[in-house]
């Protein structure tokens, strides 16, 4: 019996709707009377993520001089579309929980993934993006997919995994020929699903194609890239055995040298552990 993309998505209800509270904050910033006090209370009504926020806030990985103790401050500081981002990358960790060991590994699962969110940003930042918080949120969120493929298909990915043991084979290539899609569908659905912003979507949808993002090819170009070399540093793993091949179209689109690499590498040294430990909870 094939398996329908829709319904790893739709027939999820713990995974169908975004966090609760990143809707709350979103209905908040697009409601015009809403003020940053306002976008504050709703944050701190969750002491996990306002903890969460005050230390991403706090940490080397924004530099801040003077150190930011209010939930308001950090707001007014960071921005509010940025805040919601952060909300939303660190509210989602906690959605999949209890997925088997033999599949995956959730620490080192968000190690990838948190490290292909701190890669984005800094590249962002290095081509002075306007909101580099997006590619924070586009890295953490690139191999989604493969959570809801592991949550509802198992057995299949399972055999999936063993099979590129035997037949040495990138997974996502393995995932496609075997279901006709692969966890880049399943997590670009879901975030359509959810109803986000187009260059998070195509990010996520198109990190292993970026050619194809037709609207937000620089979102997807630097999700791919990050996404590779977070595999070349060995920074956790989402189940890939091999550094999928870089698209010299994202490398050209984003006007990148190679000099930035050793820049690139310090930076998801030094900043990879801190985000770990704030944004794992308990640090499993």
């Amino acid at each position: 019996m094939a398996i329908q993309l829709a319904s790893l998505i739709r027939d999820n209800i713990k995974i169908c709707s975004p966090p609760a509270v990143f809707r709350s904050l979103n209905d908040a910033v697009n409601n015009r009377r809403s003020s940053v006090t306002d976008i504050g209370n709703i944050i701190s009504e969750d002491p996990g993520l306002t903890v969460r926020i005050l230390k991403l806030a706090n940490s080397p990985l924004y530099g801040f001089p003077s150190k930011i103790e209010t939930i308001s401050k950090a707001v007014l500081i960071i921005g509010t579309k940025q805040i919601i981002d952060i909300a939303l990358a660190t509210s989602v960790v906690r959605l999949f929980k209890g997925l088997p060991e033999d599949l995956i590994t959730m620490e080192t699962f968000w190690r990838h993934s948190i490290a292909c969110g701190v890669i984005a940003r800094v590249m962002a930042g290095y081509r002075r993006e306007p909101n580099v918080e997006t590619f924070f949120t586009a890295g953490i969120l690139h191999d989604i997919g493969r959570l809801i493929m592991y949550t509802k298909m198992p057995v299949e990915c399972r055999n999936i995994l063993y099979q590129i043991t035997k037949q040495p084979q990138l997974l996502f290539k393995a995932e496609r020929e075997a279901f006709g899609f692969d966890h880049t569908d399943v997590g670009g659905l879901l975030l359509k699903e959810w109803k986000l912003p187009q260059n998070l979507t195509e990010a996520v949808e198109y990190h292993h194609n970026p050619d194809k993002a037709s609207r937000c090819p620089v979102e997807a170009a630097t999700i791919h890239i990050a996404d590779i070399l977070a595999h070349a540093m060995q920074l956790g793993s989402s189940g890939e055995k091999y550094i999928p091949r870089l698209s010299e179209e994202a490398w050209a689109k984003l006007s990148f040298q190679t000099s930035i690499l050793p820049f690139l590498f310090k930076q998801a040294s030094q900043h990879v552990e801190i985000a770990m430990q704030i944004i794992m909870p308990s640090g499993k």
